[in-house]
């Protein structure tokens, strides 16, 4: 695995290069101030009616639509929600590419499924900080970056890759470290780390052990301490140090017990379940439901949402962080974060 810092990558490649981010969401807010800071030349591409519209000018930055960033730029980089770039990019980035643009991404879902066929006359390219937008931002303005993935699909330019490693520079990915992947693994493994472990497993796995606690007759207020509160408290020791740090910093007592009983929870079956999970993402069967999901009115989650919003761990924990002050104080500082 080859990782590219900053005595491997220079911004040559982007100077004199009019960059379009679309978007100004979490990643778009920190990806456009970052290259702007960078001394690149940059405008952000929204819909006339965002409400990101009057933050972005009052960060220094010019604003116009989609379809005028589109035109305007060499570079457009597409940091729209997945459900919504194909139509985007049909009625807005298509009709003003010309030979020779780069367009780029920050995840490779449309890409990878073809909902997304760029002409073969322009870069596609891909940089995927493994980091929220908020932490790129903060990251980069305290001297130091996240690490960033980079993939190229098409180079006709010949020189994509340069401009791929420029980006990730840009941002603040190369003080950190910069891995090339491709579109097919980086699009496959995160839509798998998302439903196995990351969003669909830990939720279900928290949600199952508050319900065994409560349903044997504990009070709700300690089911959900040990399994959601003190989640947090174990997930950063495992980024701190992986799982020799979370079992070096917790009592023996839980070692032990996790070591043992661990394997009893997420067992051969557990595996098999996830196997069958990637075989839909690598298939293309989740995008096509994702994709339905989206065309029918987002019904089914819609419905989801309503019932994880009313799932008991829910309304007790809403209840018991009114004692977390310093949430609240974290709240304030993302939300200036992502104005800063």
């Amino acid at each position: 695995m080859k990782v590219y810092y900053e005595k491997d990558t220079s911004l040559q490649a982007l100077y004199g290069k009019k960059i379009a981010v679309l978007g100004y969401g979490s990643q778009g807010h920190a990806h456009a101030l970052n290259l702007k800071d960078s001394g690149l030349d940059i405008c952000v591409g929204l819909r006339e009616e965002s409400a990101s519209r009057a933050r972005a000018e009052a960060q220094g930055l010019t604003v116009r639509s989609v379809a005028d960033a589109s035109r305007w730029a060499d570079v457009i980089m597409i940091l729209l929600p997945d459900q919504t770039q194909k139509a985007v990019y049909e009625q807005h980035i298509a009709p003003n590419l010309q030979e020779g643009d780069t367009l780029a991404f920050g995840h490779g879902f449309n890409i990878h499924y073809k909902e997304i066929i760029p002409p073969e006359n322009v870069n596609v390219m891909m940089v995927a900080p493994k980091s929220p937008g908020h932490l790129v931002r903060r990251t980069y303005r305290e001297g130091s970056g996240t690490p960033c993935l980079i993939a190229i699909e098409q180079d006709y330019s010949g020189n994509t890759r340069d401009m791929a490693l420029a980006w990730a520079r840009g941002i603040g990915g190369a003080r950190a470290g910069i891995i090339e992947t491709t579109f097919k693994n980086e699009t496959e493994t995160d839509l798998f780390g998302e439903q196995a472990v990351l969003c669909g497993g830990s939720a279900e796995l928290i949600k199952a052990g508050f319900e065994v606690l409560t349903e044997a007759g504990y009070p709700p207020e300690l089911a959900y301490f040990e399994c959601m509160h003190e989640m947090k408290l174990i997930v950063d020791l495992y980024y701190e140090g992986g799982l020799s740090r979370m079992n070096y910093s917790v009592s023996d007592t839980a070692e032990y017990g996790g070591m043992t009983r661990g394997p009893q929870i997420i067992t051969e079956e557990s595996k098999n379940a996830m196997r069958a999970i990637l075989k839909e993402v690598q298939s293309g069967q989740f995008a096509r439901e994702f994709i339905q999901e989206n065309e029918s009115g987002q019904k089914t989650l819609n419905r989801l949402r309503e019932e994880n919003r009313a799932h008991p761990i829910e309304k007790t924990g809403a209840e018991l962080r009114k004692m977390m002050a310093w949430l609240f104080k974290k709240s304030n500082k993302t939300k200036k974060e992502n104005a800063a």
